[in-house]
């Protein structure tokens, strides 16, 4: 007869050997690392797995490869900081209070976050992640709407938008490099500090057992196009028939390529890859004026036709997202919170619009979402005035008004994805239903503050 210590012993490894099982299936006892790669303005058309005939993105294409690609992903806003604040909001971004573009001078501000989002790195940390961003932040330029002070342990980057040139870092003659509070001064291309503090970041990672997240967002290649000039040369040597406008954008993408490579070769080498959910996008569609391909996308960057809001994207991590796996799920940026969260293990208390979307990506069913998708975005200048442009997609249809002197548009996607024929006049039912629904939007957005109070 077992003694009633041993009983006990037994009893106590069969309940611990079941309890590790139940923790394992529900993602708590080795959660994943977290890191999103955020590029700015990089066109839907812009890479080589994405139909670029006149650039190389080796590094980024192998990451598509690796994981699932999608091909009807979106960005919440056609501009910058919207985009940015869906993406750690789970919301649209005006119902967190940032429905254009914030800026240094308070006559071109078109948003403020709203102190009662509560953002990406605040529910990680509750689970014990330990978070960091690194580079482009754009969601606030002082206290109380700093990195730190919204949730980010590590911030060793840019607090403004777009960087007046990308070797000097400032935006308006101002320096808005930090690390954390302090203010810095490092000689390089933006490109390169991002990449290298991201390496750094993820070397001192490698030194704990604590998860991370790291939010890595680069600048480029938003304008101004500013390739270093090796990288240009080499692009104008195998590319002879590119004019110069086009060759500087082709070479800063794949600066911004190195780089990304760069990251994902120091997470591979501290034994981290592994355990890492990867989520690749961009911002926004790219900027035809800077020579962006959108592919054969109608319009881009700052618009609310496909190309302005259609973006690459793709997600890794290694033994649950089956490599060259690819989907035409359609999601938005603001879906990225709340599937992070469920990979995490983290539940998420407050309201967001965002859906999950890991079963897509673990390869389970997942039946399409019956939604309405809303676009909006915010802007001064005697084409705005202060007024928005918005879309509404339902389906196959999508309404829309990218020009505010202009009808609203209707479009059937399917049938018609390069919105070439607009069908506003011969479906009055559908259009009249949609345009309530966009209007009703319109009014909940506008309820909540976009000005500093």
């Amino acid at each position: 007869m077992k003694s009633i210590s041993s009983t006990l012993l037994t009893t106590g490894f069969v309940i611990a050997f079941f309890t590790a099982i139940v923790s394992r299936a529900a993602g708590a006892e080795h959660p994943p690392n977290i890191l999103i790669i955020l590029a700015d303005d990089l066109g839907y058309g812009d890479l080589s797995s994405y139909g670029a005939k006149d650039l190389r993105t080796p590094n980024i294409d192998g990451l598509i490869a690796a994981g699932m690609r999608f091909d009807n992903f979106y960005a919440n806003c056609p501009v910058c900081s919207p985009t940015r604040a869906a993406l750690l909001s789970g919301r649209y971004p005006e119902f967190v209070g940032v429905p254009g573009v914030i800026r240094t001078h308070p006559a071109e501000n078109w948003g403020w976050l709203s102190p009662n989002a509560v953002l990406l790195p605040q529910l990680l940390k509750r689970a014990g992640y330990h978070t960091a961003i690194v580079g482009k932040w754009h969601l606030g330029l002082e206290s109380p709407n700093t990195p730190n002070e919204r949730g980010f342990d590590h911030f060793h980057g840019f607090l403004g938008d777009m960087m007046d040139d990308y070797n000097h870092h400032r935006r308006h003659g101002l320096n808005y490099l930090r690390l954390n509070s302090q203010t810095i001064d490092p000689p390089g291309h933006a490109t390169d500090l991002f990449t290298q503090w991201s390496i750094d970041y993820v070397h001192e990672r490698a030194k704990s057992k604590k998860p991370f997240f790291l939010y890595l967002a680069y600048n480029a290649p938003h304008v101004p196009i500013q390739p270093p000039n090796d990288w240009l040369e080499r692009v104008k040597r195998r590319e002879p028939g590119l004019d110069e406008k086009r060759a500087k954008l082709v070479a800063l993408i794949e600066q911004l390529d190195d780089g990304i490579g760069r990251v994902i070769a120091a997470l591979k080498q501290t034994g981290l890859y592994d355990n890492t959910l990867i989520v690749f996008t961009s911002d926004n569609g790219g900027q035809l004026e800077a020579g962006a391909n959108n592919g054969a996308l109608h319009g881009g960057k700052g618009g609310i036709y496909e190309g302005g809001i259609k973006v690459p994207m793709c997600a890794v991590w290694n033994a649950h997202i089956k490599s060259g796996s690819r989907t035409d799920r359609i999601a938005l940026t603001m879906d990225v919170l709340p599937t992070l969260c469920e990979a995490a293990g983290v539940k998420i208390a407050q309201r967001i619009d965002g859906v999950s979307i890991l079963p897509t990506l673990l390869g389970q069913s997942q039946p399409p979402l019956e939604r309405d998708l809303f676009w909006t975005r915010r802007e001064g200048g005697e084409q705005f005035m202060g007024k928005t442009i918005d879309a509404i997609r339902r389906g196959d249809w999508k309404l829309l008004q990218n020009n505010l002197f202009t009808p609203l548009e209707l479009y059937n996607l399917k049938d018609d994805p390069l919105e070439k024929t607009n069908l506003a006049a011969h479906n009055r039912k559908l259009f009249n239903e949609l345009s309530a629904a966009l209007q009703t939007h319109i009014q909940v957005g506008g309820a909540v503050p976009w000005q500093k109070p």
